[in-house]
C-alpha cells in the first residue's frame, strides 16, 4: 500500500452493521510512500497506523485498494 500526505484512508467495519470510518494522512513515515503512517481520524485523535486487508486509500487519483503482499512486491 502506498499513500501520500493528504490521502484519505478509508477502513470497512469487519461485523455486520459495523460502521465505516476514515482517517487523513498527515505524515508517512515509511519509505516511498509505505507505512507507516501518522492519521487523524474525523474525531482529531491522531495516531501511527499499518493498514490493513481492509483499508482503501482515496487520493487525487481515486480509490486504490490496499496490497496484500509484502512492501516493493506488487501485490
Amino acid at each position: 500500500m502506498q499513500a501520500h500526505k493528504g490521502d484519505v484512508l478509508r477502513f470497512t467495519g469487519r461485523a455486520v452493521g459495523s460502521p465505516e470510518h476514515r482517517a487523513t494522512v498527515v505524515e508517512v513515515l515509511g519509505p516511498h510512500g509505505e507505512p507507516p503512517y501518522r492519521v487523524r481520524y474525523e474525531d482529531g485523535h491522531e495516531t501511527e497506523i499499518f493498514p490493513g486487508p481492509g483499508c482503501v486509500t482515496e487520493g487525487t487519483g481515486g480509490p486504490r485498494p490496499a496490497r496484500s503482499g509484502p512492501a516493493g512486491t506488487g501485490g
